[in-house]
């Protein structure tokens, strides 16, 4: 049962420092990673997380940009667009605009992280379902296919490579239609 918690907090710890990084830039400019500093410098903790965060976004996106023009070279152009139009969205969920949204958003989840947690401590649901909720049926696909692609590129497997790339583009286009449905509510 320690064990679980344990993996809980740690998971909420996880998901939520890119965003609470992000959160706390100053709210008079919209959030653009790639161009302006962040403005976390108070707390010298979180502005070196984010800066880890910031970078390590930055190198895994040239990283796929250098596959796609390895593997998949017909696909640079919509992968071009998929990321351009990811940080967009990004940006506008993170503008002070929608504080309001992101806040709704982070309250339900919350809800309904501990109604499944209640759920899995009075027996009703298992541990696997538990986190196969949590993450509305995905796995951390993402995050799985980028380290499957980075394999399939260290063993020089051109055809796993392209196959994979054209996962994670879906994905991307998967994820940028939900960050715009979230937009829209």
């Amino acid at each position: 049962m320690m064990k679980l918690k344990m993996l809980l907090l740690s998971m909420a710890l996880v998901f939520s420092m890119p965003n609470f990084a992000a959160a706390h830039e100053h709210e008079s400019t919209p959030v653009d990673h790639d161009e302006k500093p962040c403005n976390c410098k108070e707390d010298k903790h979180r502005h070196l997380m984010h800066k880890d965060w910031q970078a390590m976004m930055k190198e895994r996106e040239q990283k796929l940009l250098s596959w796609v023009d390895q593997y998949t070279p017909d696909k640079k152009g919509e992968w071009t667009k998929v990321l351009e139009e990811k940080k967009t969205l990004r940006n506008q969920w993170m503008s002070p605009e929608n504080a309001a949204k992101r806040e709704q958003w982070k309250k339900e989840k919350m809800t309904k992280m501990e109604e499944l947690k209640k759920q899995l401590d009075e027996g009703k649901i298992t541990k696997e379902e538990f986190m196969k909720k949590a993450h509305h049926g995905k796995k951390m696909g993402h995050w799985k296919i980028f380290h499957d692609l980075r394999l399939a590129v260290d063993k020089k497997d051109d055809k796993q490579a392209a196959v994979l790339l054209n996962q994670l583009l879906v994905q991307m286009k998967e994820h940028n239609q939900m960050m715009k449905e979230m937009l829209k509510k």
